[in-house]
Order: structure tokens, then C-alpha cells, then sequence
């Protein structure tokens, strides 16, 4: 399918009432025209509660990421991307973020609430270097709200994706067990050490969240595993992550109408022109792909009296 068009479509559809509801009510033609035209596959089918998502799952496989549940290495794989040199080292993404913290629970931020700037968060990295050093743990800046880090500890800790926790209650998504102890510490004391930190003084006086914990994700070592080779055709479009991951389904029910009308028009165009093509749509449960199959009348009628409507088909990822 070299010549063909594969798009990978995240947050297609989400868990919350609030989407199930926004999502009954969207017309989405393009996308019900197109899904007519194509073979459904069988689907992934992580479940809810895996750590990772179901569109990392699929775009790990089409780059040849090694790795189970939560323990795909995309941090290994942004320092190789980056030219750097991944070793033999457990790599992880660390976030910024604030916990949200209540009586019994805390709830996480999505980091674009911070708004944090690169200079108060060199700060804060600077504050939290010896603590994880201590744990074996190297941090490098690489943005205002994501850090890497570098130990044996990332190794073989599968951590859960950061998509899967913010706006959630964060306390079943936490690294799990003994071999998550560390980090749960970890965690702990920045909590601590972060409440009077400068920055923060100065951020609540603002008017701003304070950066009180940070998430660990992306964890695993690439060393040994096959070069991750150029997803090929696959195109992932982002049109609905943010929305989704900020509850504003307004703007995700906005985000789909204008994905219906452009993308999924251009995979229409490239099916008319007899271009193989594929979709692949991701929910919080499961992602399922769609394949062009050959052109033949009775596989057209046949798609004609059987096309499902596109909400039903969203709503079962």
C-alpha cells in the first residue's frame, strides 16, 4: 500500500456521557459514505483499563516499537528521532503537571492548563534533578511541560499514557506494585518539595495552578530491538485530542464535522482514483480499521444494504 492512504484517527470517541451524547446527535455523511466503501478489520481490543491507548497501540506497531501494555518506549524512540543515542537505558517521558487533590482522590490537569513557560520550568527541573538523581535518574529539558528521563528504573516499569489520565482520577492509573514503589515515592516527595517552591509562590500570586507532582510515561529501553522503521502511508491527524482530552465536546463535535469534511473526503477522492486506502478510528477501548477491497458490484450493493451508521460505529470503540 505504498501508494495508498492510511489515517489514524485518535479520541474517534470517548467513554464520556457527555460525547456518547454529542456524538448521537452528529452527522457526519462523508464518513458514513466512506466507511460504505470499505472492509472493516478486526479490531484491537486493549480495553478501557489498559495503560496504554488504543491509536499508541496501533502506531507503535506500524513503527515497530517492541513492548507490552505500557511499556512501549517512546521516550527511547523521541532521543533516537532527535539523533541522539538511546543505549541500553530505560527512557521516560516526566511531565509537569497539578494533581488536583482532594479528601480521598486527586484528579489530573491537562498540562496546557499550566501554561508554563520554558524558564519556570528549567527551574523546577532544577529543583527536582538531585531527588531523582538519588533514584539513579537523569532528567534533560526538553519543554516547558516535558522533561526525559533516563534510568534503570524506566526499564521494565510499565507507566500508564498520559492521555489515559488527565481529567481522571489518578490514583488507578499510578505505577503498580513493588517495582512501581519508587516512582510512587518519587511522586510523593515532589510533592512535597514543590508546594513552596519560588515559582509556584509566584504562579499562585498570579493567579495561576502551582506545578505540584509530575507524570512519568513513554517508558522502555529500544536497545536490541529492530531499528523502529517510517510508519509508511499510516497519517495520524490530531483534530480531536485536545478536545476530548478537555472535555470540550463542543469543540470535538466541531473538530469531527471539519474532519468529515476534509479528510474524509480526500480518502473518498483517493478511493475514486482507485488508490488503496485504509481508516483507522480510536476510542478509549479499542481502535478498528477500515481496508478499500476491491470495487466489485456486489461488494458496492452489498454495502449499500448493510453500511452501518457512523455513530454506531463510533460508539463501539
Amino acid at each position: 500500500m505504498s501508494d495508498g492512504l492510511h489515517l489514524l484517527v485518535p479520541f474517534a470517541a470517548s467513554e464520556a456521557p457527555q460525547a456518547r451524547a454529542a456524538l448521537a446527535g452528529l452527522a457526519l455523511p462523508h464518513l458514513q459514505a466512506l466507511l460504505a466503501r470499505l472492509a472493516p478489520q478486526a479490531p484491537v481490543d486493549d480495553g478501557e483499563l489498559a495503560l496504554s491507548m488504543p491509536h499508541e497501540h496501533v502506531l507503535a506497531d506500524a513503527l515497530g516499537l517492541p513492548g507490552g501494555d505500557g511499556l512501549r518506549p517512546w521516550a527511547a524512540w523521541q532521543v533516537l528521532q532527535g539523533g541522539g543515542e538511546a543505549g541500553p537505558h530505560g527512557w521516560a517521558w516526566i511531565t509537569p503537571c497539578h494533581w488536583r487533590l482532594g479528601t480521598d482522590h486527586g484528579v489530573m490537569h491537562h498540562p496546557q492548563d499550566l501554561r508554563l513557560d520554558g524558564d519556570e520550568s528549567r527551574a523546577l527541573l532544577e529543583a527536582v534533578r538531585p531527588y531523582f538523581e538519588e533514584d539513579g535518574i537523569a532528567l534533560q529539558y526538553d519543554g516547558p511541560t516535558r522533561w526525559l528521563a533516563r534510568g534503570a528504573l524506566f526499564a521494565d516499569l510499565p507507566t500508564a499514557s498520559l492521555d489515559r489520565v488527565i481529567g481522571r482520577v489518578i490514583h488507578p492509573w499510578l505505577a503498580r506494585g513493588d517495582a512501581g514503589r519508587p516512582l510512587r515515592r518519587l511522586q510523593q516527595e515532589m510533592q512535597m518539595l514543590l508546594y513552596t517552591h519560588p515559582v509556584n509562590e509566584a504562579r499562585s500570586r498570579g493567579g495561576q495552578l502551582a506545578v505540584n507532582s509530575f507524570w512519568a510515561s513513554g517508558t522502555g529501553v529500544l536497545q536490541g530491538a529492530p531499528v523502529p522503521r517510517e510508519p509508511g502511508n499510516l497519517q495520524v491527524t490530531h483534530a480531536l485530542r485536545d478536545q476530548a482530552l478537555l472535555a470540550d465536546w463542543e469543540g470535538w463535535s466541531a473538530a469531527w464535522q471539519q474532519l468529515d469534511a476534509t479528510d474524509c473526503v480526500r480518502l473518498q477522492d483517493a478511493l475514486d482514483q482507485g488508490r488503496p486506502v485504509a481508516l483507522t478510528l480510536c476510542g478509549e477501548r479499542r481502535a478498528r480499521t477500515w481496508r478499500s477491497a476491491g470495487s466489485g458490484w456486489g461488494r458496492r450493493l452489498a454495502a449499500l444494504w448493510s453500511r452501518p451508521k457512523a455513530a454506531e460505529s463510533l460508539a463501539d470503540l
